[in-house]
């Protein structure tokens, strides 16, 4: 008798209760998601069972056919191999780098005796320190140019340096005395007679010496640049005691250099302060992080990273991923690392970074100050960045052209809804009932084709159907139809809800005699209902054509709700000013000349109700009064309607 293999389930069963990694892989046996956890058969339960919220699970469950896990010693070590088994798999549900390609770093050949500084893409090797990763070439390049002005260090691309490794590397005996070896056997390059190189070529300076430069550009690169002044001021005030003024007025103009720097660095939080402020944008299927490093209270470097995740994640997983990835390459942690999100494992993840940094770092969200709108511009310059890589690799064009065929796919229908109309119906129990129109043409918002409709049936309460049949007899009218300001025919036409709008909407299309493609999205499942299936068509979480088509309904939403409450502010404050006492025509039209308008005459304190002239005191006190008791009359109306 065949033996039956195990569920995912009753495997799961059997996993330990410790702290580990979990590996889920797919049919071939590809791992396609890495994951920690504090109890490894806990968190694995959550993945079988459906019962993590994420929207991704589902879909990626129906994929895995098996998984692997490791066990360790505690959370922060699960941590640590998670980042090591993400980089080694490139599991393609975990968030990562959008292109995966080798950014810049800007390394230190430390394990060399005379270390040279070099700008490079490799890969990290032992015995270098690197400080980055720059997401601009250019910006590294200059970095290292200036610091080159400010501390005579050789660089990795000199001819005459790479001879003297080689040489010291093949005679490592005679390190001690390097500078005596190389002044017989070198010659001076380039850099040593202008200035930019400290003459390691010709024995110009001892191996203590050297030192202390490349660690003066370490502590530069690190963001201590007050120590580098004021040790570049005490060599400065040495060579002038010692009467040496041609080497103190080098000091001098390296120390102007710096000042220089600082002019273009400006401060901007507390000083002292030693932060990375990480700043989200989410797109579909895409993102963009924006790394503020500030040091000592200034900006000194900016990247921006594109992820492949987007909106089909939750911000927390998003933000926590990219910290993972980030901060595993570089070098210089702060003592702070600020973010939007708050995280779950923040403490963790502190720890983590403490132990890379050899000093305490934690992961913070600040609330307030100016850490926080340093967060906010980080934002916004996230959200640019996004926009132009957009605009650049032609993103939102192929995105959108797949979304119209994936539609035209899973809708059946005949060819690309490349005019796509949607309703929607915003009512208050049966009040102020209305109805928006929006069009999409080629998959992107058609504003000048977007309509608004006052319901006109008397209904003592909400009727959604009457509404929507209502309104689509009014749009789909022959007369409307051969009207050129409401567009052409559409290609497909969706209603906000599930099979009971889709059947009042095609009970509608019907009586008209029209042959319109017809769909309903409903909210909670994100289901799409079609006339041809009892079954709805659930389009892939992350997918192109989900995404447009919940644009579609959300921005008809919008647009109804708009309208609605334009209706309803109209309605409860037209007639205030006639209903107080004191108030007639004649201060009402001073007041309104003054005021401009109802907003700015609400936002009024009475004293400034009362600078209108021929308004007493006390009737100011009584308009103002009577102003603030329609807010909260209006503040009901929005919870009942639930805004």
């Amino acid at each position: 008798m065949a033996q039956v293999e195990p569920t995912l389930a009753e495997q799961v069963a059997k996993v330990p209760t410790e702290p580990g990694c979990y590996l889920w892989k797919d049919a071939s046996g590809t791992v396609i998601y890495v994951g920690k956890a504090k109890n490894l058969r806990a968190r694995m339960r959550q993945y079988v069972t459906l019962s993590d919220e994420r929207e991704k699970i589902p879909f990626m469950m129906q994929v895995v056919k098996g998984f692997d896990y490791v066990v360790v010693g505690s959370e922060h070590e699960a941590l640590v191999l998670e980042r090591e088994l993400i980089a080694q798999h490139h599991p393609y549900y975990n968030v990562d780098y959008k292109d995966d390609k080798s950014y810049p770093y800007i390394a230190v050949t430390e394990s060399d005796v005379y270390p040279a500084i070099k700008y490079t893409r490799e890969k990290h090797r032992k015995g270098t320190r690197y400080f980055g990763p720059y997401t601009d070439a250019h910006a590294a390049r200059e970095t290292i140019d200036i610091l080159r002005k400010v501390v005579p260090i050789c660089i990795g691309t000199c001819a005459e340096w790479k001879r003297s490794k080689r040489y010291l590397d093949g005679h490592p005996d005679d390190a001690a005395v390097a500078n005596i070896v190389l002044a017989k056997r070198g010659r001076p390059c380039f850099d040593y007679h202008v200035g930019r190189g400290p003459g390691v070529c010709c024995g110009a300076v001892s191996t203590v010496d050297y030192a202390r430069n490349v660690s003066q550009v370490e502590r530069f690169l690190a963001g201590n640049r007050s120590g580098v002044i004021d040790e570049l001021e005490e060599q400065m005030r040495e060579a002038a005691a010692e009467l040496d003024f041609e080497r103190a007025a080098r000091f001098k103009r390296r120390l102007e250099v710096l000042e220089g720097l600082d002019d273009r660095q400006q401060v901007i939080i507390s000083a002292g302060a030693s932060v990375d402020v990480v700043g989200f944008y989410r797109e579909e299927t895409i993102s963009c992080a924006c790394v503020f490093s500030v040091r000592e209270g200034r900006v000194v470097r900016t990247n921006e990273f594109v992820l492949n995740k987007g909106l089909d994640v939750s911000e927390e997983e998003l933000a926590e991923g990219f910290v993972k990835r980030y901060f595993d390459e570089t070098a210089d942690i702060p003592a702070e690392v600020d973010l939007a999100q708050e995280l779950a494992d923040a403490e963790v993840l502190g720890e983590w970074l403490t132990a890379k940094r050899e000093r305490i770092c934690r992961v913070h969200r600040p609330q307030r100050g100016e850490k926080k709108a340093l967060l906010e511009m980080a934002q916004k310059n996230a959200r640019h960045a996004l926009m132009r890589y957009m605009v650049r690799t032609g993103y939102a064009d192929d995105r959108t052209n797949q979304a119209l065929m994936e539609l035209e796919s899973a809708l059946a229908l005949d060819a690309p809804p490349l005019r796509i109309e949607c309703f929607d119906i915003s009512t208050l129990h049966g009040r102020f009932t209305v109805a928006s129109m929006v069009v999409f043409t080629n998959g992107r918002p058609d504003k000048g084709q977007y309509r608004r409709f006052k319901v006109r049936a008397e209904l003592d309460e909400a009727n959604d159907f009457l509404s929507m049949e209502e309104v689509l007899g009014r749009r789909y009218s022959p007369e409307r139809m051969a009207d050129e300001r409401f567009g052409a025919r559409p290609d497909l036409l969706v209603v906000d809800g599930g099979k009971p709008q889709l059947t009042a909407a095609m009970n509608q299309l019907e009586a008209l005699g029209l042959d319109i493609p017809v769909c309903g999205l409903a909210k909670s499942d994100e289901e799409v209902f079609v006339p041809w299936d009892e079954t709805p068509v659930v389009l892939p979480s992350g997918s192109a054509s989900l995404y447009l088509i919940k644009q579609v309904r959300d921005e008809s939403h919008r647009f109804a709700i708009t309208f609605h409450r334009e209706l309803r502010d109209k309605a409860m404050t037209v007639s205030v000013l006639d209903e107080i006492a004191g108030v007639g025509p004649k201060r009402k039209k001073a007041i309104m000349r003054h005021f401009g308008s109802m907003k700015k005459l609400r936002a009024a304190s009475p004293q400034e109700i009362a600078e209108v002239k021929g308004v007493p005191e006390a009737v100011a006190e009584e308009i103002w009064q009577t102003l603030r008791a329609v807010e909260a009359d209006a503040a009901q109306v929005a919870e009942a309607a639930g805004e």
